[in-house]
C-alpha cells in the first residue's frame, strides 16, 4: 500500500514533468534551455522509478496508468529530439554544391565511363545495323522502322507515366549507387550499359532519320536525369574507393566514411529526378515545338550549372581568414 506521505512528496515532481511536456508542445525540446533539459531528463528517470513502485500496488491502477501516459509523452519528447524542419533540408541543399565539388573526380569518372560506351554503341550500330536488334526491344525497333517515336503512349496516361518514370529513374540511380559495394563492378556495369544503350538508340534513330525527334525528346529531361545518373555513379565509385583504397585507415572505417560521403552526394539528386520525371511524363513526349523543348533544356541545364558552381563561392565564404588573405 502506497503511503499518503510518499504520494504528497512525489506529486510535485510529476506535475513539474507534465508542465515541461505541455510547454514543449509541437516545438519540441528546442524551447528548453540547458538547465531545463537536465531537469527534464532527471524527472523522466525519477518518474520511471516511481512507476515501478506504483505498479507493485494493485490498488493504484489509475495512478499507474497516469504515470505510464506521462512517461510515454516524455519519452517521445526526449527521444525524438528536434522535429525535422524545412530549413534543415534547405540548409542541406544550400551546402550541397560543396559536397558535389568534393566528389567531382568520381562523378567525372562516371560520366567518362557512360560517354565512352555511348560512343562505342554508336560506332558499332552505325557500322552494323543488326547490332541494334540484338540490344533493343522488338516494339522499339518496330517503332523506329515506322519512323515513329515509341514514347507516344506516354501522352495518353501522363500522370501514371510520370509516376512510373520517376520510380524507374530513382531505381536506376540508387541501384547504380548501391552497387558500389561490389567494389565498383556493379556501378561500372550500370553506367556502361546505360551508355551503350544511349549510343545504340542514337545510332538507330539517326539511320532512320529520327535524330531530331529523339534528341528533342531527351533534351528537356535529360539535362537533369543524365547528370543525376552520373552523380549516382560517382557515389558508387566513392564507395568502391573507400573499400579498395583505405589508405592508413582500417578498411571498415574507410568504407564507412566513404559511404557517408557518397550517401550525402546521392541524396542531392532526388529533386533533380523528381523534376526530370515530371518533365519526361508531361513535356518531353508532348507536341510542344522543338525549339521550345531545346530552350527549356538550355534553361534547366544553365540553372543546374549555376547551382553546382556556387560551390566555389560557398568554399570561399567558409575558408579560414588566413587562407583568404593568402589567396588575395
Amino acid at each position: 500500500m502506497i503511503s499518503t506521505r510518499w504520494l504528497a512528496k512525489r506529486k510535485p515532481y510529476w506535475a513539474r514533468l507534465e508542465e515541461l511536456v505541455d510547454r514543449a508542445g509541437r516545438r519540441g525540446i528546442s524551447v528548453f534551455d540547458h538547465l531545463e533539459l537536465q531537469e527534464l531528463g532527471l524527472l523522466y528517470r525519477q518518474t520511471a522509478s516511481d512507476l515501478a513502485v506504483v505498479r507493485e500496488d494493485a490498488t493504484s491502477r489509475q495512478l499507474a496508468a497516469y504515470l505510464n501516459h506521462l512517461l510515454g509523452r516524455a519519452h517521445n519528447l526526449i527521444y525524438m529530439g528536434e522535429r525535422p524542419q524545412v530549413r534543415e533540408a534547405l540548409r542541406f541543399y544550400a551546402r550541397y554544391p560543396q559536397i558535389f565539388r568534393q566528389m567531382l573526380p568520381q562523378t567525372t569518372l562516371a560520366f567518362l565511363i557512360f560517354a565512352a560506351l555511348a560512343v562505342v554503341g554508336w560506332a558499332i550500330s552505325a557500322h552494323d545495323a543488326g547490332f541494334a536488334y540484338r540490344l533493343l526491344s522488338s516494339p522499339m525497333m518496330e517503332s523506329i522502322e515506322k519512323r515513329q517515336m515509341w514514347t507516344q503512349s506516354i501522352v495518353t496516361v501522363k500522370p501514371l507515366a510520370a509516376s512510373a518514370i520517376l520510380t524507374n529513374n530513382l531505381s536506376v540511380s540508387f541501384a547504380t549507387f548501391a552497387l558500389g559495394i561490389t567494389a565498383g563492378i556493379g556501378t561500372v556495369w550500370m553506367l556502361a550499359l546505360n551508355g551503350l544503350m544511349m549510343g545504340v538508340v542514337g545510332a538507330a534513330t539517326w539511320r532512320a532519320g529520327m535524330a531530331l525527334q529523339l534528341w528533342s525528346f531527351v533534351a528537356p529531361h535529360g539535362v537533369l536525369e543524365l547528370p543525376a545518373i552520373f552523380i549516382a555513379g560517382g557515389g558508387g565509385l566513392e564507395i568502391a574507393r573507400g573499400m579498395l583504397f583505405p589508405g592508413l585507415l582500417p578498411r571498415g572505417e574507410s568504407l564507412a566514411k566513404a559511404g557517408g560521403r557518397a550517401a550525402r552526394l546521392v541524396l542531392g539528386i532526388v529533386p533533380m529526378l523528381i523534376v526530370a520525371g515530371t518533365i519526361e511524363g508531361f513535356i518531353s513526349p508532348s507536341s510542344l515545338a522543338v525549339p521550345l523543348k531545346f530552350a527549356l533544356a538550355a534553361v534547366l541545364g544553365s540553372l543546374l550549372i549555376i547551382y553546382l558552381r556556387s560551390a566555389a563561392n560557398s568554399d570561399a565564404s567558409v575558408a579560414p581568414p588566413e587562407t583568404r588573405k593568402k589567396s588575395a
